[in-house]
């Protein structure tokens, strides 16, 4: 069964814990919001202090854009990953994939989120992207018979 797949039960494992990291950066977004009084609603803003509250700001957008990041990159690695789980890959070849995979996602957000000197978001979006294309790659040989 699926579950008795050492690959797919990692690729899980991995998966659940970047999930819950967009959750975690998605509190701190709210919570960034009430500390600096920046609402994105009206109705949010009338509600905690007056319509002047309904405004941007750059704290906010660098938690939004942490976030966006991670949706633009997360979702497709959910994708390969699980695609890649099905073609049986060595499972400690494909841990190695997920990891690095995570913990570049991980670095990337402390990056972001801490304002950490640079290059050292860019470096651990670049790092996170190799297991992608390798998935990627992997995927595309296995299917291209059929294509």
């Amino acid at each position: 069964t699926e579950m008795e797949n050492k690959v797919l039960l990692s690729f899980a494992f991995y998966s659940t814990i970047l999930i819950l990291k967009m959750y975690v950066v998605a509190i701190i977004t709210g919570q960034v919001r009430l500390r600096k009084k920046a609402f994105a609603n009206p109705e949010d803003a009338l509600r905690n202090g007056g319509l002047q509250y309904y405004r941007e700001d750059p704290d906010v957008e660098r938690c939004r854009r942490a976030h966006r990041n991670d949706m633009e990159n997360i979702f497709p690695f959910l994708f390969l990953g699980a695609i890649y789980s099905l073609l049986e890959p060595s499972p400690a070849v494909a841990r190695v994939h997920f990891f690095i995979f995570c913990a570049g996602r991980i670095v990337h957000t402390v990056a972001y989120l801490l304002r950490l000197k640079a290059p050292t978001r860019s470096v651990a979006y670049s790092v996170a992207q190799l297991p992608c294309f390798s998935m990627a790659l992997q995927i595309l040989l296995a299917a291209a018979p059929y294509w």
